[in-house]
């Protein structure tokens, strides 16, 4: 006996074979156990399972070398020197800080120091936004001139200023062991630190904003310091902080050009030669406590900025 075949038949099979086709419930609840997908069905390796099993031991194992590899390269020097700069108690290690000689070592540091970081906010900006918003002929080669104080030996940097700056200097300005002297090498060598962090701000901001702030009648000294500023000031703040904590550890660009005039232009890792070569080893881990304390201490205050202006971009958004 023939069956009549209706119009909704063909649908009807359609579904049918895409059922027959679908894994039962159980299979893939079975197979998601680790036991195959069922009965009848070949077993297969579940590979999510496999995978997650794979990070869950690589997760540990690179955590252990990067954990050794720092331990190594930064944890265990550390501790020695915090460990050698009170070998002889908290008091000669009181004494080894506070000394004249040390302190002013110190306050030479710290005023080239912020000085420098200054100077690097505003001249970093400027020339971010130079290379961001205008074309001129060699740009590209000014680009690659701001990371040249990265790949030059500081030395190098101490002579060129000193053949610059110095007693024979071709411009009739003289430099040569003077505090400015010391400014200008620590700014050499900390310029990339603004400008690269800036860069990429300037290269993501939204154009139509400042546009916007122009076409209600804003002047540009006006859509800068007030649409373009707050973008910018997250990075403007940290590459400071970078080429401050950058500056008072500088060693190399004012080892020729500063003079290593006690009380004048001494600096401290000047002073911690001195004392290492005068057989002083506890003054000089002092000293270097004291600047690492410092260092610490500015790049803790950026990640809490950083980390507050995330949260107030994620609180906007």
């Amino acid at each position: 006996m023939t069956t009549a075949v209706t119009g909704d038949e063909p649908e009807l099979l359609a579904h049918q074979r895409r059922d027959w086709a679908a894994p039962a419930v159980s299979d893939v609840a079975g197979a998601q156990d680790g036991g195959g997908l069922g009965a009848g069905t070949p077993d297969r390796a579940p590979g999510p399972v496999g995978r997650s099993r794979t990070g869950r031991l690589g997760r540990p194992l690179g955590v252990g070398v990067v954990g050794l590899w720092l331990s190594v390269m930064v944890l265990l020097p550390l501790a020695a020197l915090t460990v050698t700069s009170f070998e002889e108690g908290p008091g000669a290690f009181w004494e080894a800080v506070t000394a004249p000689v040390a302190l002013a070592s110190l306050r030479v540091t710290l005023v080239a120091a912020v000085v420098v970081a200054l100077i690097n906010a505003v001249m970093g900006t400027l020339i971010a936004w130079v290379l961001v918003r205008d074309d001129f002929p060699g740009k590209r080669v000014v680009n690659a001139l701001i990371d040249l104080p990265f790949a030059l030996p500081t030395i190098v940097a101490s002579i060129v200023l000193l053949s610059l700056y110095g007693p024979n200097s071709p411009i009739d300005l003289h430099l040569n062991a003077t505090q400015p002297g010391v400014v200008v090498a620590l700014a050499f060598v900390t310029l990339p630190f603004v400008v690269r962090s800036v860069q990429p701000v300037l290269i993501e901001a939204d154009r139509e904003v400042e546009e916007a702030s122009a076409s209600l009648g804003a002047s540009s000294w006006v859509t800068f310091r007030r649409v373009v500023l707050p973008t910018l000031m997250p990075a403007v703040i940290s590459g400071t902080g970078l080429a401050f904590a950058r500056a008072i550890g500088e060693y190399g660009s004012v080892v020729l050009i500063g003079g290593n005039i006690p009380r004048e232009t001494q600096v401290a890792s000047q002073y911690i030669q001195q004392q290492i070569e005068i057989d002083r080893p506890v003054n000089a881990a002092a000293v270097s406590v004291a600047l690492l304390a410092i260092a610490f201490v500015t790049l803790a205050l950026l990640r809490w900025f950083a980390g507050r202006s995330l949260r107030r971009e994620e609180e906007a958004a």
